[in-house]
């Protein structure tokens, strides 16, 4: 290694802290609604007799109601097109979007009529080109064609009578495309006396006023200009002056989506998550430092450096928070400390073989040996994330987002800063006259016990492998008799959780729900804050005036009933996402299995992504047999154990690949018990550091992240499990069956790292 290599690092690691305080001091985290309190509509335009619903009719949609949003007076509000045809809206503070979504989510279709005569009979049957309708009175009266629409518009204001006390009228200006048509509507209307001279102004079918048009603007042939009189209220009016200034939407809108989260809810949850971090480096510290000792100890100040690269990342990207985001960075600490116990557990191996050479170049061998395997496990991670960001929806999508920034960042603290740190310190005389003080000097008694008489956990594979079986055989059985508790982003409905101000029964919720007209509602009760529990209501798709009525039947009950979370998912959106879910699930399987039948051999990645089967399909067969629900956090959760439990098998098969290009001569079993219990006690390690966090996690996390991390920490167990016995006894099976021919130049498989300097010769890789 060049002696200038380490300055070069020291300086990148500098940079990267230094570049990190600077965006972290400037610049504030984008927070999604469901951090910052709010509601989010997502609307997806739908083909007309007209129109077709494309991107361009979209993106008109979207122009008429940024209108209709900027005139509701939220602070910030955000809106964008998504794909062809939905529309995303975020109303920051909005907690009871009734008003806003019938505001926004109307059609709008604004047109004015001439009022050509009272029909003799209720069912008198209108020529060509007229229409028999009901004014606002509900007497009938027969229109003529539409001679101007909403795009003739140029403003329209509420404004109070000052000659009726308490009555509010519509103030409308046309502009230059409708000024002709309002002037040929008060032409035909003056002529028609017969009618009354009036006009009919028609909203969405409906005559909201047909008023007569006075003499005065007779006289002046119409002008730019009019006043829409109908006996409104101040907010009728004002709703009204919103729909006609917004314009008529091109195409019809239907809310596919809609999610309102409290104003509190995100403060808990972002305490909680950052005590959670906390608590969870500050476990983990102590044990790698337990473990490690100066190694340890120098990890851990790192790894303090990660939620800083993490954040600093964040902002840059101008990436959106979200409440799974957050776990998503909690999650990658794991990671972090998974690449530092590699490295350090390399180090001690090559330190104990070579003692002579010292702790600078043991520990460099660590890391320069360990790189394989860190890259290919992050690697694995990754393409998890990326599943996430394309198939899921609604704030799980920025837990894609943010995994992958915790990633890269868990990467640079864990092979950059604590590198740069611990190189620094293993040069040191003092360390190097006392070479017990590092924590790589020496293997532990476990180990040592492991390698000289441990035991043969290959001799019995096919115990193993029936084991599995068996397993997998209950998990299926738990969701065929008890089925899936499927949550409404796969069912479609609408999911209320409320929080009390007193404790109250779910069977008295639930028969409150069920007088006010719910019977088949599902209510239950769930974790809140302050060790309270809240009340979840699930209930097909219901209005927004319905969910209201849910509300105020659990007040009856519990005091008062505030609103935490409110999802709303349409029918055909839930079957959108239930099948991404199941297409993503397919895919992590299939990228698993390519890259790693590109990283090692065909047998291995079979028996990865079998193992890493086994162990999803455990945990969704506990969650069956234990009523949790399956959602959006639950696909997080798994397409997570996917990337973790690949990330242990991945670990154990690269010294697995290491051994047997080393060993031609010895029994293939001999061999992969010997690179098994070799990296038992990194798979410990690892696996109990990323379980400190997970428990700060499920402890802390509230209703919204507690299912997250025990879902994760049910993954993980199994998947050390798994990785031990049910991967390493499959490869050995599949091996047996189809040996590696290392004679045939078509079966080569080049490890692209196998180059990577150890501090002794190296040569191609194949397995």
């Amino acid at each position: 290694m060049s002696s200038r290599a380490p300055i070069w690092r020291a300086v990148a690691a500098f940079a990267v802290i230094a570049g990190s305080l600077a965006l972290a001091f400037t610049s504030s985290a984008k927070l999604g609604l469901d951090l910052k309190g709010g509601t989010q509509i997502v609307l997806e335009t739908q083909d007309t007799g007209r129109v077709k619903a494309d991107a361009e009719s979209t993106d008109r949609a979207l122009s008429v109601l940024r209108g209709r949003v900027d005139a509701l007076g939220v602070a910030e509000p955000t809106l964008a097109r998504s794909g062809e045809k939905r529309i995303i809206i975020e109303l920051p503070g909005v907690q009871d979007p009734r008003e806003a979504a019938k505001v926004i989510g109307q059609t709008a279709q604004l047109s004015f009529h001439e009022v050509l005569r009272i029909p003799a009979t209720p069912d008198e049957k209108p020529a060509e080109g007229e229409q028999l309708m009901q004014d606002e009175s509900g007497a009938p009266v027969i229109i003529g064609k539409a001679l101007l629409n909403g795009n003739g518009v140029k403003d329209a204001s509420a404004q109070s009578d000052p000659q009726s006390l308490g009555e509010w009228t519509v103030d409308v200006e046309f502009n230059g495309q409708g000024s002709g048509g309002w002037k040929q509507l008060v032409s035909d209307a003056c002529a028609n006396t017969a009618a009354g001279n009036r006009v009919a102004i028609v909203l969405d079918d409906k005559v909201i006023s047909s008023p007569g048009v006075v003499p005065q603007l007779c006289a002046a042939g119409g002008g730019a200009r009019t006043s829409i009189t109908g006996d409104f209220k101040q907010a009728e009016a004002k709703d009204l002056a919103v729909l006609i200034k917004g314009g008529a939407l091109p195409v019809e809108v239907e809310t596919i989506e809609q999610r309102t989260v409290g104003a509190t809810l995100g403060d808990v949850a972002i305490k909680a998550s950052v005590e959670a971090a906390i608590i969870g480096i500050i476990l983990t510290g102590l044990f790698i430092l337990f473990i490690y000792r100066l190694v340890g100890l120098l990890a851990t100040i790192a790894l303090g450096t990660y939620a800083l690269i993490a954040y600093g990342l964040l902002v840059w990207l101008g990436a959106t928070l979200t409440l799974p985001g957050l776990a998503g960075f909690v999650l990658a600490i794991g990671l972090a400390i998974d690449a530092n116990v590699l490295v350090f557990e390399r180090a001690r191996e090559e330190y104990a073989e070579r003692t002579s050479a010292g702790l600078s170049p043991a520990l460099n061998t660590g890391f320069n040996k360990a790189w394989s395997a860190i890259i290919d496990s992050n690697v694995t991670t990754l393409l998890a994330a990326a599943l996430l960001f394309f198939f899921a929806s609604g704030p799980v999508k920025g837990f894609g987002v943010t995994l992958s920034i915790g990633v890269i960042a868990s990467m640079i603290s864990a092979l950059v800063i604590a590198r740069v740190l611990t190189e620094w310190a293993m040069r040191r005389a003092y360390v190097r006259k006392h070479p017990a003080l590092s924590g790589i000097s020496g293997t532990g008694r476990i180990r040592k016990w492991l390698t000289e008489s441990g035991p043969d956990l290959m001799k019995r594979s096919g115990t193993w492998i029936a084991v599995t079986l068996v397993v997998a055989v209950v998990s299926i059985g738990g969701i065929a008799l008890r089925g899936l508790n499927l949550g409404v982003e796969f069912t479609g409905g609408r999911l209320l959780e409320f929080s009390t101000s007193k404790q109250v029964d779910v069977e008295v919720a639930r028969e409150a729900v069920s007088d006010v007209g719910y019977p088949k509602a599902v209510v239950q009760s769930s974790s809140g804050t302050g060790g309270r529990e809240n009340i979840t209501v699930r209930v097909e798709e219901v209005t927004n005036d319905e969910a209201v009525e849910i509300q105020d039947a659990i007040a009856t009950v519990a005091g008062t009933a505030e609103k935490e979370r409110d999802e709303l998912i349409g029918p055909s959106l839930g079957k959108e996402l239930r099948d991404k879910a199941l297409i993503a699930f397919a895919i992590a399987i299939a990228a698993q299995m390519l890259y790693l039948a590109w990283r090692f051999r065909w047998t291995y990645a079979a028996a990865a992504v079998i193992s890493m089967a086994s162990v999803v399909l455990t945990v969704v067969g506990v969650f069956a047999w234990w009523g949790k629900p399956i959602d959006g956090v639950f696909l997080a959760a798994v397409l997570s154990i996917i990337g973790l439990a690949v990330n242990d098998t991945i670990v154990v098969f690269d010294r697995i690949r290491e051994h047997t290009r080393e060993n031609r001569k010895r029994p293939l079993r001999d061999v992969v018990n010997e690179a098994i219990l070799q990296t038992i006690p990194r798979t410990i390690n690892t696996g109990l550091g990323a379980m400190f966090i997970l428990a700060a996690l499920a402890v802390l996390g509230g209703s919204s992240l507690t299912d997250f991390a025990i879902a994760l920490l049910l993954g993980l167990s199994v998947g050390i499990l798994s990785t031990i016995f049910t991967a390493s006894a499959l490869a050995v099976v599949l091996e047996e069956r189809w040996p590696y021919d290392p004679s045939d130049p078509r079966k080569r498989v080049i490890d692209p790292y196998a180059n990577v300097d150890d501090g002794k010769s190296t040569s191609g890789a194949v397995v």
